[in-house]
């Protein structure tokens, strides 16, 4: 991937070697400006990429690992609860804190 200019052919290439080895970062470091604007306006480019990635998803389908949400749904459904619990809590009252009592100013009195 370090050669400078490459054809539309060779990007390919390159790319769809990136994606099956995980090195899609380093493609995208090894472009050129040039190379980008061909990859661009290319639709060839496009059409073939969607193909190289859903053959790289097809070939490596049954080596695909999703992810186990079971721990992320019982944290969700233990803070429901706890939220729960403190909705039925009974609450603390307030208080009615010490009245302040303004005076008159003098000032007040004569208007």
């Amino acid at each position: 991937m370090s050669d400078t200019d490459r054809e539309i052919q060779e990007l390919l290439a390159d790319y769809a070697g990136a994606l099956r080895d995980g090195e899609i970062p380093v493609f995208l470091k090894s472009i050129s400006r040039a190379e980008s604007n061909k990859m661009a306006s290319s639709q060839e480019f496009w059409e073939t990429t969607e193909m190289a990635r859903v053959l790289n998803s097809v070939g490596f389908a049954e080596k695909a690992v999703t992810p186990d949400v079971g721990l992320f749904i019982s944290r969700v459904d233990a803070k429901i609860v706890s939220r729960m619990k403190k909705a039925g809590a009974p609450r603390a009252k307030r208080t009615a804190g010490p009245k302040i009592v303004f005076e008159k100013n003098k000032t007040e009195e004569m208007l």
